[in-house]
Order: structure tokens, then C-alpha cells, then sequence
């Protein structure tokens, strides 16, 4: 049966109680080796006030499948990734999903200003956050104002992906979302910018989730991914896995002008 919003906190709670016992125990700063560090808002911080920022900070290790979002409870914390990654999604009454994008390491959620989720976030392999109170965080942000700029560019960064994500749906072509969504990956994996040089992006997300977010069929993505792989633009050596071979021509393909 599925688990309710009270079995979820309780499990969500437990795990905080492993973790935290877990932590500290060999002496150091728990934020200078976190795997989001430069990454994630936390690069607005300098090294010296990090204790401040972990002192706020609730680790949570999330198993594949669980909620810890849910679309529609109270805004009460924010979430920083800290390792692996979650799908976010929306719920029609009729029960159709519709996911809106894929969390990775670093990627900081509940920034929105309402007071409740405006959508649900799910593990899609073994993920770690951290949990913030909004409260206390926002204390905090009152002595930090780099900080503060950064979850400014944050949420800039979210509408230009939501305009990104109204594109792709309304105006591209199968082709078009596929390469545009390997081209994201990618981007997430390597920082903008990076050398285009043939390397691998991992999908730990199932086929029918990539479907879901980019409006197709599972069929209509892997017939893609197959094409592409038999023009020699990508190479699949695993499920999970992709090789770009030809960041140009996917460029160009993304864009419309292949």
C-alpha cells in the first residue's frame, strides 16, 4: 500500500536520527565535503562560516522510490541534493503525471513563494539532501547576502528552464527533445561551457520517465535514441548510460537547424 504523508515523515525522520549519528564522528566539517559544495548555493559561503550553515543543515538519505516532496503540504523546509538525483512532477486529479524536470547534485528546491509544494519530488536512484527550516534559513540569509544573491540567481535559473520546458513540449520535434534533453544532462554532469569532447551522461531515470517529461511515448524515445545512435551522435552502453559522440550536431539538432 502506498505510504501516507505521516509513514513518510516518520521514515524521513528516522534516517535524519542514523545520519546525524553518523556524522561528526570523525571530527570534521560535515559542509566541506559535501558533494555540492561548489555547486550548489552553499558557494556563496566561505570555508570559515560553514559550521554556521551545517549547524542548519538535517542530512537525509533517501532510498529509490520514496516521496519527499509531496505537491500541495505546507512550504515549511527547503531541500539542497547532495548526492544523486530526483524527479519532480506534477499530479493531475485523473492521476496523470506530468514531471517537470530531473533534481541532480546541487540543484536547491522549494524556493517557490507560496505556502504550499507546487509539486512532489521523488528518488530516482539513492539520493542524499539536506533540509532546511525556511524559517531558519532565512535568519540566516540576513547575515550572508552572497548567499542571498545566489538563491536570487537560483530561481532565475528556474524560469529560464520552465521557459525552456514550455519550448520543447510546444514547439519541437521528437528529434529535437531528445537531443535537447541529452544536451541538459550533459550540461548538468560537465558545467556549462565544458569541452565538447566525446564523453558519457548517465540516465538513471527509467525510459518511461524521460517520455514523461519530454511529452512522447516510450516507444517514440527509444525508436529516437536508436536513430541517433545509428547516425553516430550517441552510443548506448548501458541503459543507464548514454555517449555523446557529436555535441555539435546534437547542438544543431536541438536547435532546430538539422
Amino acid at each position: 500500500m502506498p505510504k501516507t504523508n505521516e509513514d513518510q515523515t516518520r521514515v524521513l525522520n528516522m534516517a535524519t536520527l542514523r545520519t546525524r549519528s553518523l556524522s561528526g564522528q570523525n571530527g570534521t566539517e560535515p559542509c566541506a565535503s559535501c558533494g555540492a559544495r561548489n555547486s550548489s548555493i552553499c558557494a556563496a559561503m566561505e570555508d570559515r562560516d560553514l559550521a554556521r550553515l551545517a549547524a542548519l543543515a538535517v542530512p537525509i538519505p533517501i532510498p529509490v522510490g520514496r516521496t519527499f516532496i509531496t505537491e500541495g503540504d505546507p512550504a515549511e523546509h527547503f531541500f539542497n541534493v547532495t548526492a544523486g538525483t530526483a524527479k519532480l512532477f506534477k499530479l493531475l486529479p485523473d492521476g496523470r503525471r506530468q514531471i517537470t524536470g530531473f533534481a541532480s547534485t546541487g540543484t536547491f528546491l522549494g524556493l517557490a513563494v507560496s505556502s504550499s509544494y507546487a509539486f512532489s519530488a521523488e528518488a530516482v536512484d539513492a539520493t542524499r539532501i539536506c533540509r532546511f527550516s525556511r524559517t531558519r534559513l532565512r535568519r540566516l540569509l540576513d547575515d550572508f547576502p552572497a548567499m542571498e544573491k545566489r538563491l536570487l540567481e537560483v530561481a532565475s535559473n528556474e524560469l529560464v528552464a520552465a521557459q525552456e520546458q514550455m519550448l520543447l513540449l510546444g514547439r519541437k520535434t521528437a528529434r529535437e527533445r531528445v537531443a535537447s534533453f541529452l544536451l541538459a544532462r550533459d550540461s548538468v554532469a560537465t558545467g556549462e561551457g565544458a569541452a565538447f569532447a566525446a564523453r558519457r551522461v548517465s540516465l538513471p531515470m527509467a525510459r518511461t520517465d524521460i517520455a514523461d517529461y519530454l511529452g512522447l511515448t516510450v516507444e517514440t524515445v527509444s525508436r529516437t535514441m536508436t536513430r541517433l545512435r545509428r547516425d553516430r551522435l550517441i552510443e548506448m552502453p548501458s541503459p543507464t548510460e548514454i555517449l555523446l559522440r557529436n555535441h555539435a550536431a546534437l547542438a544543431q539538432l536541438a536547435a532546430g537547424l538539422s
